[in-house]
């Protein structure tokens, strides 16, 4: 995500000199933060220095960029590389739990640019009450990420079965038209016999998928309800689809818990817990962090608690 952003102040300079100016980057805004923190990070523009920009009573983390590099238009060109966009990802992080390890931290987004450090200064300003919510909300707390994935199924898909009766040799005189009759009802009735199992076993199968769709699902709440015993706040996110998850089953929770800072093993606990729970033997659970609450910056939308 970008957000470029030049308004209010003086306009963008002259063509001529946009070569030689440089853009405030701003990776975050904190409480009370440690300049040695961020003393020697490369940032999104090794050279130069990550610092601490002061506005009101809370602190920017920001760097000077070159602006021809960062400008909108050339943003939007390298962001598009992938290999770019990770790494501008892996750099902007960085700096952001550089200063989460030392002080209340909240992340902004990836390219939040102002054109020089007294427009970055007016416009976070304007946002200062909000950050400090924010800050309040989040300070001695860290975000942890679960994701819980259906197993994929192992059983194969029912198939029509043939049964091939070879052709019989006569050994005797011609069979009499009743007993043709008879041999033709009899196999007209294991025909009958064979569709009516086919039919079975697919809706065998179809039973089976739902039972283990809705056990995933009851597994899924079951990992939620556990982990939002210990949280202060949780968000479901939207789940992936199998197309992003590769070789993993469909995604039933993708859900972010706010939790205070030192209960780690309690998370471990309550994951391990359901890990070997019954109802969760279908489900494959995955947990991420400690991470910088960057799912909590916004105060949450309706699937959000807390």
């Amino acid at each position: 995500m970008t957000q470029t952003v030049d308004e209010p102040g003086p306009r963008t300079p002259p063509e001529s000199d946009a070569a030689a100016a440089t853009a405030t980057y701003v990776f975050a805004v904190c409480r009370g933060g440690d300049p040695a923190a961020v003393a020697g990070l490369p940032g999104q523009a090794p050279g130069s220095p990550v610092r601490l920009l002061r506005f009101g009573s809370l602190d920017a983390v920001v760097q000077d960029v070159p602006a021809a590099e960062f400008g909108e238009e050339s943003l939007r060109e390298r962001l598009t590389d992938r290999t770019e966009l990770e790494r501008c990802a892996r750099a902007h992080h960085a700096v952001i739990a550089a200063v989460a390890g030392s002080a209340p931290t909240v992340p902004l987004p990836l390219a939040t640019l102002y054109l020089g450090d007294e427009r970055a200064r007016v416009a976070l300003r304007e946002d200062e009450r909000r950050f400090h919510t924010v800050l309040e909300r989040i300070a001695g707390r860290v975000e942890w990420g679960v994701k819980v994935y259906a197993r994929r199924e192992t059983t194969a898909r029912p198939e029509r079965s043939a049964t091939v009766t070879p052709a019989r040799t006569p050994t005797g005189p011609p069979a009499e038209p009743g007993a043709a009759g008879a041999d033709a009802a009899e196999a007209a009735s294991r025909g009958g016999r064979s569709g009516r199992a086919y039919l079975e076993r697919v809706r065998g199968a179809r039973q089976e998928r739902e039972r283990r769709q809705q056990a995933g699902l009851d597994a899924a709440d079951a990992v939620d309800r556990a982990l939002r015993g210990i949280a202060v706040a949780s968000r479901r996110l939207r789940t992936h689809d199998t197309a992003l998850t590769g070789e993993r089953g469909a995604q039933l929770l993708n859900a972010a818990y706010l939790v205070a800072e030192g209960r780690e093993r309690e998370v471990a606990e309550a994951v391990e817990d359901v890990r070997r729970a019954p109802t969760c033997r279908g489900v494959e659970v995955e947990v991420t962090g400690p991470w910088v609450p960057y799912s909590f910056v916004d105060g949450g939308g309706p699937d959000a608690r807390g």
